[in-house]
């Protein structure tokens, strides 16, 4: 049975394929089109499910989407929210007020004439945490933005079944309330909140009395906003002057000094989502009785919250899906399908690695093509892995593509930029020079699933890179630790990634570290690359030193005179091919639309 999920027209475009019960494909639309948080209709990610599927378009049994059209349209009309224009999305007009255009689209846009199931926003978060999750019974918890009206819900997975006994409903969200903030801090909407998150561990909690005005803990699941801080529901901006007038301060323009006011009302903000989150999760255990819980929705991205969940809740286990955030609704509407049709829940996630691949001939016969001196080590994994080492332990930063690519926001040693976690100065030239964001930013290692306990109080696996945890190492690990001390651990497993696993091995083997700097293959604004050719372009035009595709190596020191000018200038043409995407959605407004 062949059961493709999407997920479209709100942040982050997605498919995946789950062939008899097992996801085989699942992709972002951005890493094709190359344009940032890319809503519209997932042509590209559709097209590769298919083929990694071995399928054609008349194979699929159903194709399942993940929210309700109907109910999602009488929130926007209550709360007169409309899309803005954008160069990539200029001629909406009315369409929005069609509830019908998402199944107009697929049938028009993809060629889908076959039976299309419509699921609830929230109820395929809850399914692409739960059904995945491997747990026979769960507590579910999902905390976003908003769905349709949902924007919090409580409930219980059990087999093959889901129950939702509670909800909160817009304006009253979580994920609202820390949007808000993150744009009066002077960040993106829909993309800086884990910016703040970041910034948080630099200040103290002392606007928590001024930030506990902002919402109000209620019986049971519920709290609420008090809306006068609020100004998203008019569709203005996030927030209203009476909060400016509440912090003392206006809000920080984008680029502007971050002082220490901003670093404290980011820990306030950050302490007040988890004291809420916290007592949340006790009564959702009080209610369940259940020993572990799966949480998605956008929320469940804010890592350090997990953490502190995990710790200080009354859950043994936690499991938060690899693309919490709404691109991973796909994964939940096609669970359900699933289990709708069969009465069983899918097989649990394995991994994260479902994305496109290209092999090391294909490689080679790109390279070829460029002209440009790689390094063949086809055969030789052995020799290409202490090749990787010595730049490495020279302090060079690699960028290392390897295999299928990863499903969710993070990078997890596939689409990877690699690093010596001992470097004291690597934190500061990956920010500035690679990267290129701001200084404060934390970096996250990867380690041997083996070794992991000797250097992270982490006493379970953490392959998602999704909580965060204190750094107990007897290693000096500057360019991982965060400035509270902690670091977003993934664990690898050789069983899961061999070559991956085999470099960290090979690292600890030379230097006796078994972790390596691993933070996303990609530069402030764009998507993580998808294609060697993303990857060929990266290397030319950011600070890497050096690039792994798959079996061959390439060194910037290498490059022909005038390489980097000549990709930058074709990246300039507003026509080209390679021009570098800019983000789809608005940054000073949560996206209701």
């Amino acid at each position: 049975m062949n059961v493709v999920g999407l997920s479209a027209f709100y942040h982050e475009s997605a498919c995946c394929l789950l062939q008899d019960g097992r996801v085989v494909a699942a992709a972002e639309e951005e890493r094709f089109t190359r344009v940032k948080h890319d809503p519209r209709l997932p042509v590209q990610a559709f097209r590769f499910c298919l083929q990694a599927g071995g399928i054609g378009i008349d194979e699929i049994d159903v194709l399942a989407y993940y929210e309700q059209p109907v109910e999602k349209l009488s929130r926007q009309l209550w709360a007169h929210a409309a899309p803005s224009a954008s160069p990539e999305r200029p001629a909406d007009g009315l369409a929005w007020l069609d509830p019908g255009h998402p199944e107009r689209a697929i049938r028009e846009g993809l060629g889908y004439e076959g039976p299309i199931r419509f699921y609830d926003h929230h109820a395929s978060h809850a399914a692409s945490a739960f059904f995945f999750s491997g747990f026979p019974a769960a507590a579910v918890l999902t905390v976003d933005g908003v769905g349709e009206w949902a924007t919090t819900t409580y409930g219980a997975g059990r087999g093959a079944a889901l129950e939702r006994f509670e909800e909160v409903e817009f304006p009253h969200s979580l994920g609202l309330l820390y949007s808000t903030v993150t744009s009066y801090l002077g960040f993106a909407v829909n993309d800086g909140e884990y910016k703040v998150m970041g910034l948080a561990p630099y200040g103290e909690p002392r606007f928590l009395p001024q930030m506990r005005r902002l919402v109000t803990s209620g019986p049971g699941g519920q709290f609420r906003l008090d809306l006068s801080y609020f100004d998203f529901v008019n569709g203005r901006r996030m927030f209203s002057d009476r909060l400016c007038d509440l912090f003392g301060a206006p809000p920080r323009r984008r680029g502007e000094e971050i002082t220490r006011f901003h670093q404290d009302l980011a820990q306030s903000l950050q302490t007040v989502l988890e004291e809420i989150l916290l007592e949340k999760a006790g009564y959702l255990h009080a209610r369940t009785g259940l020993p572990d819980l799966c949480l998605a929705g956008g929320v469940a991205l804010n890592v350090v919250a997990n953490g502190r969940l995990l710790r200080e809740g009354p859950f043994k286990r936690l499991f938060v899906q690899p693309a919490a955030g709404d691109s991973g609704g796909c994964l939940g509407a096609a669970a359900l399908a699933w289990a709708e049709a069969t009465g069983r829940p899918p097989e649990p996630l394995r991994h994260a690695l479902l994305g496109p691949r290209w092999n090391a001939d294909e490689v080679a016969s790109l390279l070829a093509a460029t002209g440009l001196a790689a390094a063949d080590f086809r055969g030789r994994e052995d020799d290409l892995l202490e090749a990787v080492v010595d730049r490495l332990v020279c302090g060079e930063v690699v960028g290392w593509f390897h295999g299928a690519m990863e499903f969710g926001p993070r990078a997890l040693g596939a689409r990877s930029l690699l690093a010596d976690p001992r470097d004291p100065g690597m934190r500061d030239r990956l920010n500035r020079l690679v990267k290129k964001r701001e200084a404060f930013r934390p970096f996250a290692p990867s380690v041997l699933a083996a070794k992991a306990a000797e250097h992270f109080a982490l006493d379970h696996p953490s392959p998602y890179m999704l909580e965060t945890c204190a750094v107990i190492s007897p290693l000096d690990l500057p360019a991982i630790t965060h400035v509270d001390g902690s670091a977003r651990p993934q664990t690898v497993d050789p069983a899961t990634s061999p070559r991956y696993a085999a470099l960290l091995a090979a690292f600890e083997r030379r230097t006796g570290c078994p972790l390596l700097v691993n933070t996303s293959f990609n530069v402030a604004g764009e998507p993580i690359v998808a294609s060697p050719v993303d990857a060929l372009f990266s290397l030319g035009t950011s600070g890497i030193d050096t690039l792994v595709l798959e079996d061959h190596l390439l060194d910037r020191s290498a490059l022909p005179e005038g390489w980097p000018e000549l990709l930058a200038a074709w990246r300039s043409r507003a026509r080209s091919p390679f021009a570098r995407g800019r983000s789809a959605i608005r940054d000073d407004l949560y996206t209701f639309v």
